[in-house]
């Protein structure tokens, strides 16, 4: 059977909804936004993408996962993941899927769209209180902060707004 280009990258971002944020494994690297581009090159894929963060811990993680799951489309034998940082990853990519799979996941997605050094405004992903507050601007990665809902009292994450400044 022979499977043309189009089906083998349609196939290719298929996988790609199976790899999960190692750090937050309710979100897929394609609902984060961090696929860039994916080609075809007879049965080799390449794949770019872009890091959330330079220095994510989790990169080479993620990039074995990519490839790995890549490498099991049938079609595709060889696949390579370069990393591209222009332009930079902003929080403007994550898909409004994934936005909800991360209050599903007890973390506040970042506001849809928001002004670079300006505050910004964070529901409880639990309630959807605005009655919050910041414990800790400095959360468990580099990308999140540390909140109290005042309405349900429970603490949550936030992940961090990122905007292309360059804009």
């Amino acid at each position: 059977m022979v499977i043309d280009r189009i089906e083998l990258k349609q196939a290719v971002q298929h996988a790609l909804q199976n790899v999960k944020d190692p750090e937050i494994p309710s979100i897929s690297v394609m609902e984060l936004g961090m696929i860039a581009e994916v080609s075809i090159e007879g049965k080799k894929a390449l794949i770019k993408a872009t890091p959330t963060f330079v220095g994510c811990p989790a990169l080479d993680i993620i990039k074995r996962d990519i490839e790995n799951a890549v490498k099991k489309v049938e079609g595709i034998d060889e696949a390579e993941v370069k990393y591209v940082y222009n332009p930079p990853w902003t929080t403007d990519l994550i898909s409004s899927e994934g936005r909800e799979k991360l209050k599903e996941y007890g973390i506040s997605p970042p506001p849809a769209e928001h002004e670079p050094g300006e505050p910004w405004k964070i529901d409880c992903p639990y309630c959807g209180s605005t009655y919050t507050t910041m414990e800790n601007i400095f959360g468990p990665t580099a990308c999140r902060s540390i909140l109290y809902c005042r309405s349900c009292k429970n603490p949550f994450e936030a992940m961090k707004p990122v905007a292309d400044l360059d804009l």
